[in-house]
């Protein structure tokens, strides 16, 4: 009875060894994605498909919420994700601070989703205005370039304001409290600010940025799995290309995971761009100009060659775009 039990135990034993091996092959990696309270990845994890594409390939997906694109990079350079989305400025600080990155895919232009705002009654009237003021923004974030174009078009130079460095929850409390002059932030904060407080908008990126989206990854995983990043880029594509038709579909879909009343979130949806692409080489020539801009006001330490830290995906995916 005893050689039974213990038999009976070894063969208990070995089962659950080739279980955990099974699972071990069948999630061979795992895709740490990093997102923010907006765009295409949040409804591309609402949708789930990611997750199917993926675990073709024994790849398990796992999502982590950044406030901000700085604060994303910053996670993507330290390795605790992979893959992530951010504006145009972010990549650009995350360069110069030595991350090792590239740039895997964009978004169309999108100015209109960020902007400076102003209190309603405010006596800021102009861009012009806006020198000798505190200006609250995201240091690093889309928002930076929008600010430093915009006070280039009033002739103001960078040192003639007051910056004001806060993550956008923070940004808005010293706006609300009246200790900042203007808060220069992106959608859906944009948003929620425009319905919910009595703000103005002194001037949005029209005319001024692109406000491209770009995603990034951690160049040694994007060269180690080149067809999980095709695979990501696909699958953005296509649910962008179902947003851009549908977005009452998607503000329903996406206002209870944002935690935000629909209106605000279909304004956000409505000024986003959709439909994910390879970076081509203006969409480099533009960003370099960013990198540029950004060094001429000793923002960054050193220049940039963004071309660098542009991942190029296989011959046939690329010319099938």
């Amino acid at each position: 009875m005893r050689t039974f039990f213990i038999r009976q135990g070894l063969v208990a034993l070995f089962a659950a060894t080739v279980s955990l091996a099974s699972a071990s092959f069948a999630y061979a990696d795992t895709l740490r994605i990093g997102y923010q309270k907006y765009g295409t990845l949040v409804l591309l994890k609402a949708r789930g498909t990611l997750e199917k594409k993926l675990a073709e390939q024994g790849v398990q997906v796992q999502w982590t919420e950044f406030p901000g694109g700085p604060q994303l990079l910053e996670g993507l350079n330290v390795g605790s994700i992979d893959f992530g989305v951010t504006g145009e400025t972010p990549p650009v600080f995350a360069q110069a601070a030595g991350a090792d990155l590239q740039y895997v895919a964009y978004e169309p232009p999108a100015p209109k989703s960020e902007a400076i705002l102003v209190p309603k009654a405010s006596a800021i009237q102009s861009l012009a205005d806006l020198k000798g003021k505190k200006i609250a923004l995201n240091k690093g974030s889309n928002v930076h370039y929008l600010l430093v174009q915009a006070l280039a078009k009033a002739g103001i130079a960078y040192n003639e304001i007051t910056p004001v460095y806060l993550p956008p929850a923070d940004a808005r409390a010293a706006f609300e409290r009246g200790s900042v002059d203007a808060w220069v932030i992106w959608d859906p904060y944009q948003a929620a600010a425009e319905q919910q407080l009595q703000v103005r908008t002194l001037q949005d990126g029209t005319g001024l940025v692109d406000n491209h989206q770009f995603y990034l990854a951690a160049r040694p995983y994007a060269k180690d799995h080149p067809k999980v990043i095709e695979t990501v880029v696909e699958q953005v594509r296509e649910v962008g290309q179902w947003a851009s038709g549908n977005p009452q579909q998607v503000t329903d879909q996406v206002a209870p995971l944002l935690g935000l009343p629909a209106p605000i979130t279909l304004t956000s949806v409505k000024r986003q761009g959709f439909g994910a692409g390879f970076i081509t080489p203006e969409v480099t020539q533009a960003q370099q100009k960013i990198a540029d801009a950004f060094y001429a006001l000793k923002l960054i330490p050193k220049p940039l060659t963004i071309k660098d830290v542009i991942w190029t995906p296989p011959a046939n995916v690329a010319a099938a775009q």
